[in-house]
């Protein structure tokens, strides 16, 4: 049986500056496709059989740079809707909402574009996403090229951990982390690991 490999984006400047960014497609900056080709010599290693990929331009891209040729795309793959929160920072947010955090308070809802996700609702995108990439993992490593905190979410869903502990798995930009299996248990292989 194959491993997931998941990639996250490269830098864009609004993860640069720490803004949310849901479902507006940012492209990559000149580092973000820095870090999307050095990723080259660590992927030509895992040859993955399938790569699918967010439909958002900066995971698409970083695939391209990174040597990938994207299968597909699905949308389950999408960044977490952030609602009224798209484009600022959790210090902005904290402003008004002391102590906020994302994966205890939510976010509020947005515009029509961006009416916001809860943490369950972005479970259950994973949980799709999961459903459809296991089978193909009997024929080899499966790429994910999509989202910090989708990624993170999908992670723990991997474990079986409730979408809340994607909390605990912090992933850094142009970086490639591995989920597999010991003794047919799902566990993380390797994580947040930064080109050579």
């Amino acid at each position: 049986m194959g491993e997931l490999i998941i990639l996250r984006h490269g830098e864009t400047e609004w993860s640069r500056d720490r803004r949310h960014t849901g479902r507006t497609d940012i492209p990559l900056t000149a580092k973000g496709e820095e870090q999307a080709r050095a990723l080259v010599p660590a992927l030509a290693e895992l040859r993955p059989a399938r790569v699918v990929a967010s439909p958002a331009e900066r995971a698409q891209r970083t695939a391209e740079l990174a040597g990938l040729t994207v299968d597909e795309t699905d949308a389950d793959l999408w960044e977490w809707d952030y609602g009224g929160y798209e484009g600022i920072t959790s210090a902005e947010i904290r402003e008004g909402r002391p102590g906020w955090y994302l994966w205890d308070d939510g976010v509020i809802p947005g515009d029509a574009e961006h009416p916001g996700e809860t943490v369950e609702q972005v479970g259950k995108r994973a949980d799709r996403v999961l459903e459809r990439v296991r089978p193909l993992l009997a024929e080899g490593d499966v790429a994910l090229v999509a989202h910090g905190h989708v990624l993170r979410v999908l992670t723990a869903r991997w474990l079986g951990l409730d979408p809340t502990e994607g909390r605990l798995f912090a992933l850094s930009t142009g970086t490639v982390s591995t989920l597999g299996t010991e003794h047919e248990r799902p566990v993380v292989t390797s994580w947040n690991v930064p080109p050579a």
